[in-house]
């Protein structure tokens, strides 16, 4: 073996290493601060209700059992085992599952006809995996009722904004809790001020995220740790000096017992207990911003067993002092080290929730990217870790409806109540799309999905039943908060695809529109003209509109098509697909630009010189025979009405091949054209993109009217304007103003 080899592998491996352990590291700052704070108010979420009459020790023991059961059943083998595999391309999330489904299964209503992703390098799979009859037979369901399409996509934007509802609700929870803390030395202290307090600290928290993750993971990483060494050594010392038998609880008899003894009232208290797994959502949500390993090893070394020792603690002192119930995590904290505690729970509820806004954050950037949100400002933070994003809009909106949330409940049980209920649904939701994971994509044996939906299904199906019981005690706010944000989603997803289909309907043949350039008297000025259309084949209704009002267009003309595709990033070297369109004396291109859904859009240089490099590559592949991908040939004895061009510039080989017309051409001189690029780059470039307004036809419902008139119209007027969210320079800019009537 190479000794210069062998020390290579041994330094890149060491870098691996020291990078996982890097990621692990930072994960405490940002993944596992909401799952770390929840026993915090676990007990006295639990002992709330009807419980209250059950202050027993089967029924203390009973709820530590479950406890650890949930714990270990659904963040341990769920998410730290299963979901955690099935990444997309090492992004993780409710979208995430779902662009697996689109590209791998065809299932979606997001993966546009004309936006293949296969020829991307970097997500061939190699061979493909053989159809079993369970994949079959879910296809040809799909296939055959195409409304299931629709039902699956607001399945996925119902997870996606419940997370959100999540992002509201977290902070609110954990830092409202930890300062109610307070309230054990001074029992006589109004609410104001520990809601004033509280508000102070989450108008901090939302101050801090546009550092980025990185920085703010290095911040809360050591509060985390911190936290989880005090909560794990309080809980054996709680152990030994209390109650040392507790640990029998972690029989899932216990369990049993405690349902058979409390009935509808322990079956009631599970909206409750489903609180200790709140922020195991996030670890895959996260996912992007970390690694696989990096989540798996923190979790089963660090935050598990802490959590275990925690709750096993806390048990063992409620089962010698019952009468503290509801004040039991902070009544359980030695005198001696209570105000270290108290200052380092408050901090660490700030770690909690930042678990969850960098979750919204990243989902809330796919979202916008598969067209199903308004579009917002996107902050890259790391030129390391791309999923590591800001999104300033989403950040002050949800510090907002927090403080919103914290001054109008007061209450931590109500907020619990509403928490459990979001927390759940999205874990629902998640098993529903694993299943379609497991079957369709990684094309296992269904009995292997059936038995993943019926282990974690049926228990995520219990606790969902307990938490609807409470819409009336607070689960009515992410009931009404989902709706309102899957309305909002999905009335942009529709306002869309019509905008997009009217511009695919009324595209304009080039063919045509050259045959009528001697009556236009079409001009051809210096410089390149990008023009930004959603059609990938033809001319866009906006520039027909322009060419007939105005005829005169650039010496150089490029229809650029940007595409979202249904994977996480586009090489580099993959992001343009360059045609000619028409003889080569046009001057005529087709660009199509190709983005994935956690790609960062940079600023119009840097789009510039990419697109010029391109192009002048593709220009000298052609040498001598250039050969062009067009919409339509023009025809062979037909003059140019753009150039001097004459039919024997054409030759008449055609072929068809995927719906477009491959034609070669003769004698081009590659050396004339690229020096006519450079002339035109010299030239100064300009972008014309229509500014449309979109309404619904006459005859349309009522319905369609008002999705399409109001909400898609209130939504565009006020989200980022296209050119913006593009990059596109103010100064260079042409708009063509249009009605579509849809």
């Amino acid at each position: 073996m190479d000794p210069e080899a062998g020390s290579i592998t041994r330094e890149s491996r060491r870098k691996f290493y020291k990078a996982t352990l890097c990621l692990a590291y930072q994960s405490f700052g940002v993944v596992y601060g909401d799952l770390s704070s929840s026993p915090i108010y676990v007990y006295k979420s639990t002992f709330s209700g009807r419980l209250r009459l059950h202050e027993e020790d089967d029924e203390i023991l009973g709820v530590l059992s479950l406890v650890f059961w949930t714990l270990t059943l659904i963040p341990l083998c769920k998410y730290i085992i299963f979901v955690l595999g099935a990444d997309d391309n090492g992004e993780g999330g409710t979208f995430a599952l779902y662009s697996l489904l689109c590209r791998r299964a065809k299932l979606g209503l997001l993966s546009v006809s004309n936006a293949p992703d296969d020829d991307i390098s970097v997500y061939d799979n190699g061979s493909p995996r053989k159809e079993t009859v369970a994949s079959s037979i879910l296809k040809e369901f799909f296939d055959k009722y195409r409304s299931s399409r629709t039902v699956l996509l607001l399945l996925v934007l119902l997870g996606t904004s419940m997370v959100i509802g999540d992002g509201i609700l977290t902070p609110s929870m954990s830092v409202l809790s930890a300062v109610n803390g307070i309230k054990v030395k001074a029992p006589s202290l109004h609410g104001n001020y520990t809601v004033f307090v509280a508000c102070v600290i989450l108008v901090g928290l939302f101050a801090l995220q546009h550092f980025g993750t990185r920085s703010v993971g290095f911040l809360f990483a050591p509060i985390l740790l911190a936290w989880l060494f005090c909560i794990s050594t309080v809980g054996v010392y709680n152990t030994i000096y209390w109650n040392p038998h507790v640990v029998r609880a972690l029989s899932p008899y216990y369990a049993y017992n405690f349902f058979k003894k409390s009935g509808k009232d322990g079956w009631s208290s599970l909206g409750g207990i489903v609180l200790c797994i709140t922020g195991a959502e996030a670890m895959f949500a996260d996912l992007g911003h970390f690694s696989q390993l990096s989540i798996r090893l923190a979790f089963t070394v660090v935050v598990y067993p802490c959590l275990i020792l925690a709750y096993m603690g806390e048990a063992a002192y409620l089962s010698k002092n019952k009468e503290d119930l509801q004040r039991s995590f902070y009544k359980a904290i030695p005198e001696v080290v209570f105000w270290p505690v108290f200052i380092i729970a408050t901090l660490a509820t700030m770690v909690g929730s930042q678990a969850i806004i960098t979750a919204t954050f990243s989902i809330i950037s796919q979202c916008r990217a598969l067209k199903c949100f308004p579009r917002v400002k996107v902050i890259h933070t790391s030129n390391h870790i791309h999923g590591q994003i800001y999104i300033p809009e989403a950040n002050w909106m949800l510090m907002i409806l927090c403080l919103a949330v914290v001054i109008g409940y007061r209450d931590t049980d109500k907020i619990g109540n509403a928490y459990g209920l979001a927390v759940i649904t999205v874990m629902l939701v998640t098993t529903c799309l694993m299943f379609l994971v497991v079957v369709m994509v990684w094309k296992t044996n269904i009995l292997g999905a059936l038995a993943f939906v019926i282990v974690f299904g049926s228990v995520e199906l219990l606790y969902f039943s307990a938490c609807m019981t409470k819409v009336n005690k607070g689960g009515w706010f992410p009931l009404t908060l989902s709706l309102i944000v899957l309305s909002t989603m999905y009335a942009w997803h529709y306002g869309t695809i019509k905008k997009q289909a009217y511009e695919s309907n009324n595209k304009v043949s080039l063919d045509m529109l050259l045959r009528m350039g001697p009556k236009l008297g079409i001009n051809r000025v210096p410089g390149i003209g990008l023009i930004y259309s959603n059609v990938a084949t033809g001319a866009p209704p906006m520039f027909a509109h322009f060419v007939t009002n105005f005829p005169a267009f650039h010496r150089i003309l490029i229809f650029v098509t940007v595409q979202s595709l249904t994977v996480p990033k586009v090489p580099v070297n993959q992001r343009f697909v360059i045609s000619r369109i028409g003889p080569p004396e046009f001057r005529l291109f087709q660009c199509v630009a190709r983005y994935g859904y956690k790609d960062q859009r940079k600023n119009s240089h840097d789009f510039e010189n990419h697109l010029i490099e391109t192009m002048t590559e593709f220009l000298q592949r052609g040498n001598n025979d250039s050969e062009a991908i067009g919409w339509e040939p023009v025809n062979q004895q037909q003059s140019s009405p753009l150039d001097d061009v004459t039919g024997s510039s054409l030759e008449s080989g055609v072929n068809t091949i995927s719906g477009k017309k491959t034609v070669r051409f003769r004698g081009v001189d590659c050396s004339k054209e690229l020096e006519d690029l450079k002339e035109a780059r010299e030239s100064g470039l300009a972008y014309m993109m229509g500014s449309t307004c979109v309404l619904a036809c006459d005859t349309s419902s009522y319905l369609k009217k008002f999705a399409i008139n109001f909400v898609y119209g209130f939504l565009r007027q006020n989200c980022r304007h296209p050119s913006t969210a593009l990059g596109i320079p103010h100064t260079s800019r042409i708009e063509v103003g249009m009605i579509y009537r849809v």
